[in-house]
């Protein structure tokens, strides 16, 4: 099972909207697990919530870590990763950190730290962009015509 583990709630509107109907498109299923923001000065917000975020993750997870930093992947290629991370029989756990961005030590236990691209995107927003390209990587996979390669001419 994939499961993306997020900081902070949806509340009712199009991020939460976008998520879901992506995610229940996605097989295997694709699940979301909020944890609360943390409280306090920013390094104190950023370490409480990233002991959160590993807390929520199974002993054997293979985790992917968003953030600025990370591998920046084109849609044919996150797909291909994915395939490869489906195949290790290990849970796969998406990782979003919140407005301080993840610990050190989340990103230490990555197994794979992904970019979504150089420009800040709201966290909520994030997720239904990972949704689309988890859904869109499985589209190429089983050569779905959902992605389309190349430029329009």
């Amino acid at each position: 099972m994939m499961r993306v583990i997020a900081i902070g709630r949806f509340r009712d509107g199009p991020e939460a909207d976008l998520f879901a109907r992506y995610g229940a498109r996605i097989r295997p299923t694709l699940t979301l697990t909020e944890l609360p923001d943390g409280k306090g000065a920013p390094g104190e917000i950023k370490r409480r919530e990233g002991e959160a975020l590993l807390a929520a993750l199974p002993n054997h997870a293979f985790v992917i870590a968003l953030d600025l930093a990370g591998e920046m992947l084109d849609s044919p290629a996150f797909a291909a990763r994915l395939e490869g991370w489906l195949t290790l029989a290990r849970p796969l756990r998406f990782l979003i950190g919140g407005a301080e961005g993840l610990d050190r030590p989340v990103i230490v236990r990555a197994d794979f730290v992904l970019s979504l691209g150089t420009l800040t995107w709201p966290h909520l927003l994030a997720r239904a962009m990972l949704a689309e390209q988890i859904y869109r990587a499985r589209a190429i996979a089983s050569g779905h015509p959902y992605h389309r390669s190349g430029r329009p001419e």
